[in-house]
């Protein structure tokens, strides 16, 4: 038993449906769960809703609504024929569930809302998905995967119930893969309790996947991307970057803490409790190889590039030249977390501490605010954070030639240079 996940990228246009479909034609004999994620920019595009919507702009909202309505209506249009009134009446059903809320007035907090009305993507996308899947052959059983995923209700970053969730994929998932070969769901997102819809944060639909594989002991997990596989770097940043053919978990979580744009490490987890290996492959050339992530060591890697632009470097420093103490330290870690901050780089002296943050203005301010109520704060913006893994003289020397470095902090394994 395996499982697959398209993300949104693979079903944003009728072509890209059909070339899912041509994927799961070569599988359809297999027993698999398939998460499909939301076609691409209909989480924007839902997430505009949310705004207007809880603004008290009901008009805009809908009208909003009304584009992502007729996008899928449209797109289910030019893929079904025999399948088409099915689908419809389900879309139908679920744009009904999203206007019930729209017509009313926000009295809750806005993450709810936000997740009530951006699940709904997911759902647009499996019904048309699974009903053009049908129409071509390859027989599969959708299921909504709210009535699976049990979460508690931290709207927009809800944790998952295992004991409940692990328990309805043993009977309602396994069940169905009893009497089909391919079950067909959503990604990213679950309900409460009380079956309100809830999100599972960053990353959330490649987590359901691996969820789903780490319960049903699948013999893998591929996620079908854009790119060929892993690659040692942006392609978009660096037209020299390399594919890498195989990695190990702790080097994928390693290279995602650096800021790289792969799997997240909540993914890997469940993956590497069972040992389950990972495939990353392309789904517009699948026959390459990809990339296989595994629990077992990787030698004479290529060094590993992450380049993160508009980076904003907090300098502070004590008033009257006493040690920064962890008291200090400490109360700027607490607002690092009440703002939902991650920095990227830090550095501890006797009387200074800087933190390398991403660009977020109003977060940034806020931060060098409070700073300031107890230290000299100084901002520096426009910068840029270079990571290096399996970093050689050559490389290093290449990326950070004709660039002021402003912060170096060094391993065996890593080099980071804050670059202006």
């Amino acid at each position: 038993m395996k499982v697959f996940k398209f993300g949104g990228a693979s079903v944003n246009s009728v072509e890209r449906i059909q070339n899912v479909a041509a994927i799961m034609q070569h599988h359809k004999a297999e027993k698999m769960v398939v998460i499909i994620s939301a076609m691409g920019k209909t989480t924007n595009a839902l997430e505009k809703v949310a705004k207007a919507f809880y603004a008290g702009k009901k008009d805009e909202a809908l009208q909003l609504f009304d584009q992502v309505k007729r996008q899928h209506l449209t797109t289910a249009k030019y893929l079904l024929v025999t399948h088409y009134l099915a689908c419809e009446q389900q879309l139908r059903d679920f744009f009904t569930e999203a206007e019930w809320l729209l017509h009313d007035k926000p009295v809750r907090d806005y993450d709810y809302y936000y997740d009530q009305i951006v699940c709904t993507g997911e759902l647009f996308s499996t019904a048309i998905v699974s009903a053009y899947l049908n129409e071509t052959g390859v027989a599969n059983k959708w299921l909504d995967v709210r009535d699976i995923f049990r979460t508690d209700n931290d709207f927009r970053d809800a944790d998952i119930n295992w004991d409940v969730t692990s328990s309805k994929i043993l009977t309602d998932v396994a069940g169905e893969l009893g009497a089909t070969n391919i079950v067909l769901t959503q990604g990213f997102i679950g309900a409460t309790d009380e079956n309100e819809s809830t999100t599972l944060g960053r990353e959330g639909s490649d987590y359901t996947a691996a969820v789903f594989a780490n319960i049903l002991n699948a013999e893998s997990l591929t996620i079908w991307k854009d790119v060929e596989s892993v690659m040692n770097a942006d392609p978009k940043q660096f037209a020299d970057a390399v594919p890498i053919p195989e990695l190990n978990y702790n080097e994928v979580i390693e290279m995602a803490y650096y800021g790289a744009q792969i799997i997240h490490p909540k993914t890997i987890k469940p993956l590497q409790n069972k040992s389950i290996p990972l495939y990353v492959k392309s789904f517009i050339n699948p026959d390459l190889p990809g990339t296989v992530i595994h629990n077992k060591p990787v030698h004479n890697l290529p060094p590993v590039i992450v380049l993160k632009e508009k980076q904003v470097m907090i300098e502070m420093s004590s008033k009257d030249f006493s040690f920064i103490g962890e008291h200090h330290i400490g109360h700027l870690y607490s607002q690092f977390e009440k703002l939902h901050i991650r920095p990227n780089l830090t550095q501890n002296g006797a009387i200074s501490f800087v933190c390398v943050l991403d660009e977020w203005p109003e977060k940034n301010e806020k931060i060098a605010q409070e700073a300031a109520s107890f230290l000299d704060v100084q901002i520096m913006k426009g910068l840029s954070l270079l990571t290096i893994r399996h970093y050689n003289k050559e490389v290093f020397e290449k990326l950070s030639y004709g660039k002021d470095i402003l912060l170096r902090q060094q391993t065996p394994e890593t080099i980071q240079v804050l670059l202006k």
